[in-house]
């Protein structure tokens, strides 16, 4: 399983793409085709928990999104609009807690109910930016 630790060729969020996430109720996420181009959009909840960017399935495929960004390790994100390049790393289990407090806090009890399961922690993506530190890519005009 993968763990949380800093990855040092991993570029990190900027505090503004983090409030901005943050603030978001749902993102649209794909997944890259290897001919290139980009699978169906599909929107998703996103939570933030410190400095990492979190999402869940609710509903596990291996066909689906989730699988296919687990097997390639990245996707693409939309946020209003733009999209982004991000790597995909499975966290299920490490920090579950706080990223099931962040569903339950932002999407509330009632909503959040199949996002905090059993079944959903273990399907916890999490998502950085693509490119590696000290900004080899473009700054990201999210917000």
């Amino acid at each position: 399983m993968a763990t949380m630790g800093d990855d040092a060729s991993e570029r990190r969020w900027s505090d503004e793409e983090l409030r901005h996430l943050s603030g978001l109720r749902e993102l649209q996420i794909c997944v890259l085709r290897a001919a290139g181009g980009c699978g169906p959009w599909t929107p998703i909840w996103v939570v933030v928990v410190d400095a990492g960017v979190y999402v869940r399935t609710w509903r596990r495929r291996e066909t689906g999104w989730y699988g296919q960004a687990r097997r390639s390790s990245s996707a693409r994100i939309r946020v209003s609009g733009v999209p982004l390049d991000v790597s995909v790393t499975a966290v299920a289990g490490d920090r579950s807690d706080a990223v099931n407090e962040a569903y339950l806090g932002k999407y509330g009890a009632a909503g959040a109910r199949s996002m905090v399961t059993a079944e959903a922690v273990a399907t916890t993506l999490r998502l950085a930016p693509a490119g590696a530190a000290g900004g080899d890519r473009p700054q990201s005009s999210l917000g």
